[in-house]
């Protein structure tokens, strides 16, 4: 596997396209849960083939890099990421798993996108694995698997480096009380913790879709209000969590933060950080995020680099 510093791109892989769109590349028709029930009794399918199941359950949709990654921070020994694609190819065959793949005006994406199908929920609830998986799940449009995917790739990039991580959530809910509503921020949600002091991370994961800035005020108000009123232990949280908005590269950021300010949205309690894709795939996390900060002589704002000592490899 490719290591995330050997990556060099000039744009991220997970940002939208012209005229991007999802193209099924799975399996057509049926498959017998009495097919897949013999494969495993005879050992064609083993423990291995759950292993990647529970971790496609839990992202929801994962490229198989990412999968690659969670088995290995997870000390499950996978022989190279060729030996997975067939084990992936052995799984949708029985119709355990779907694939997709994105299509554009720049071409055929050289990534392939996994989630769960039909057979999946009978397996995991077999050994009472929790999912809410239902076959509309797949219709999600592109935009949504890429905040995933990016999200994940966030989520992943914290595990591997930093030395402080205790865990993660993919869909952690949050609730805007004035309005009485529950979100999620979309790209997930870490825990850290150093000499006994935990703090919570949570990443919101914003794509250039069609109408995107009008999907992000909305959004981001929802943090205001989660923010302003917030309590301790609100939402699992023992404080306010720290946000970071991820971008698709520096100039998305600064629309980004244009659009907050048009709403004159504040979070209240903490500085934001924003990050981008990319800067996902440097060695030191530490070093990655940004703040908008304001001159006070001119009033313009300018964007700065954040170095952040809890975010260290040691």
């Amino acid at each position: 596997m490719v290591e995330d510093n050997a990556i060099k791109a000039p744009k991220s892989p997970f940002a939208m396209r012209e005229n991007e769109i999802k193209v099924f590349d799975g399996k057509d028709g049926y498959a017998s849960i009495d097919q897949v029930v013999f494969k495993i009794n005879m050992g064609y399918i083993n423990e291995l083939h759950f292993q990647i199941l529970e971790i496609i359950n839990e992202f929801e949709f994962i490229t198989s890099r990412q999968i690659y990654q969670m088995l290995t921070i997870k000390g499950i020994e996978v022989k190279s990421q060729d030996k997975l694609n067939k084990k992936l190819e052995d799984m949708i065959k029985s119709k355990i798993i779907t694939r997709y793949y994105f299509s554009s005006d720049e071409g055929k994406g050289i990534y392939r996108i996994y989630c769960l199908d039909k057979v999946a929920k009978y397996l995991l609830n077999s050994r009472g694995i929790k999912t809410t998986w239902q076959p509309t799940d797949n219709t999600k449009p592109v935009y949504m698997l890429k905040r995933r995917l990016a999200g994940n790739q966030a989520i992943i990039a914290y595990m591997q480096k930093v030395a402080a991580f205790k865990g993660f959530t993919v869909n952690p809910i949050m609730f805007a009380k004035r309005q009485n509503l529950k979100f999620s921020p979309s790209g997930g949600q870490i825990t850290l913790v150093k000499n006994d002091i935990k703090v919570d991370f949570v990443f919101e994961v914003v794509r250039r879709n069609p109408g995107w800035e009008e999907k992000f005020m909305e959004k981001i108000k929802l943090y205001e209000e989660f923010y302003d009123n917030f309590q301790a232990k609100d939402c699992g949280f023992d404080k306010k969590p720290q946000l970071v908005i991820i971008g698709e590269d520096d100039e998305h950021l600064i629309e980004i933060f244009k659009v907050a300010k048009k709403v004159k949205a504040e979070i209240n309690g903490i500085e934001v950080y924003y990050s981008t894709d990319l800067r996902q795939l440097e060695n030191d996390i530490d070093k990655t995020l940004i703040a908008f900060k304001q001159d006070p002589e001119t009033g313009r704002y300018r964007m700065e680099m954040q170095q952040v000592p809890l975010l260290a490899k040691e």
